[in-house]
C-alpha cells in the first residue's frame, strides 16, 4: 500500500543536500526582513536650528507693532495684502500756523503723509485756512485727530480785499468743497491729483494710474470706473472733476505684434490675441484694424473697447 508513496520520498544523498540548501535559503529569506534592525545604524536629525528659527520668529512676531482701523489707509479697499500705514516718526505737539505749515510739519503733527500732501497742494493752489476749526474740513483728517489738533493752532491775520459783511460768507468757504475741487486730466494726474478728489486714498490712485499704464492711456472718463477695486458710489463722487484733455494713448500693432504683447492688454483676452494673430498667419497683414471683426471670437463689444488701443501702422 505505501510503496508508491515511498517511490516519490526516496532521494538520494544529492537530492537530500539540495533540498536542505534550498530550504536553508527560503528561511534566511524570511527571517532577514527581521534582521535588518540590528545592522542598519538609525540616522539622528538635529533639530536645534530648525528649534531656534522658530524661537525668532515668535520673538519677531510678538515685537511687531499692532494697528488699530484708524491706522489703515484712509479708503479701505482690500486688497490682498493690505500695506497699513506705519508713523516711524514721534508725534509732537506744537503752535502751528495751518497756512503756513510744512508737509513735514504735518507729518510731525500725527497727519498721515499723504493727507499733509494734499494740504500743501490745496495751499500752492490759493486755500486758506481763516479759523482753527477749518482743519475739521481737511480730506483724510480724522475728526479725533482734527480736535487734538486745534487747540495749537495759531493762524496769523489774512489780508483780505473784501468788505467785512462778505466775510462770513467767505469763512465758510475755506477748505475745498465739492464746487472747488481742482479738474484732474485722468492721463496726466500724478497720485497727489487724484488724492485730492473725495474719497480717493494713496492705494487707489496708485491702481488708477496702473490700470492707465497697463491700458497705454484712457479715452474716456468712464474707463476710470473699471479700476480694481473703486467703488461705483466712489467713481460717481469724482466722475464730476474727471476730464481729459490729453488724449494721446498707447496702441499695438496688430501685424507685427506676437501673442503675448496682444494678450498683456486688458482688453485683448488670451483668445482674441491667439485668434488674431492666426488669422494673420493665413491671410496676412491686415489693411485695417476693422478687418479683425472678420474673426468669430472678435464681438462688437471687443472690438468696441479694444479697437482704439489697435493699429495697423
Amino acid at each position: 500500500m505505501w510503496q508508491p508513496f515511498k517511490e516519490y520520498f526516496n532521494f538520494t544523498k544529492k537530492e537530500r543536500h539540495g533540498i536542505f540548501y534550498i530550504v536553508s535559503i527560503i528561511f534566511i529569506l524570511i527571517i532577514l526582513p527581521f534582521l535588518f534592525p540590528f545592522f542598519t545604524k538609525e540616522e539622528r536629525i538635529d533639530f536645534s536650528e530648525f528649534e531656534k528659527e522658530i524661537a525668532q520668529l515668535k520673538i519677531d512676531s510678538s515685537s511687531k507693532k499692532t494697528y488699530s482701523r484708524n491706522d489703515e489707509e484712509y479708503y479701505n479697499d482690500f486688497t490682498p495684502s493690505h500695506k497699513k500705514y506705519e508713523t516711524s516718526q514721534p508725534v509732537e505737539l506744537f503752535y502751528f500756523d495751518p497756512n503756513t505749515a510744512t508737509v513735514t510739519d504735518w507729518i510731525n503733527l500725527g497727519v498721515k503723509p499723504r493727507t499733509a500732501e494734499a494740504i500743501q497742494k490745496y495751499i500752492s493752489k490759493g486755500g486758506k485756512f481763516h479759523k482753527a476749526e477749518d482743519i475739521k474740513k481737511i480730506w483724510g483728517l480724522s475728526e479725533k485727530d482734527a480736535e487734538r489738533l486745534i487747540p495749537y493752532v495759531s493762524i496769523k491775520n489774512i489780508q483780505k480785499n473784501f468788505s467785512s459783511s462778505d466775510q462770513n460768507q467767505t469763512t465758510e468757504k475755506t477748505f475745498p468743497k465739492k464746487d472747488f475741487i481742482q479738474k484732474v486730466d485722468i492721463n496726466i494726474a500724478d497720485t497727489s491729483e487724484y488724492i485730492s478728489l473725495p474719497g480717493i486714498g494713496s492705494k487707489l490712485s496708485k491702481r488708477i494710474i496702473a490700470f492707465r499704464e497697463k491700458l497705454g492711456g484712457f479715452y474716456s472718463v468712464e474707463q476710470v470706473a473699471e479700476t480694481y477695486l473703486l467703488p461705483d458710489s466712489t467713481f460717481q463722487k469724482i466722475k464730476p472733476y474727471l476730464i481729459i484733455d490729453n488724449k494721446a494713448i498707447k496702441k499695438i500693432n496688430i501685424n507685427v505684434a506676437s501673442v503675448d504683447e496682444m494678450k498683456s492688454h486688458p482688453y485683448v483676452k488670451y483668445q482674441i490675441a491667439n485668434a488674431i494673430f492666426q488669422f494673420r498667419q493665413q491671410h496676412g497683414n491686415f489693411n485695417s484694424v476693422e478687418e479683425i471683426k472678420k474673426i468669430m471670437a472678435v464681438t462688437d463689444e471687443v472690438y468696441n473697447k479694444a479697437s482704439p488701443y489697435l493699429t495697423v501702422e
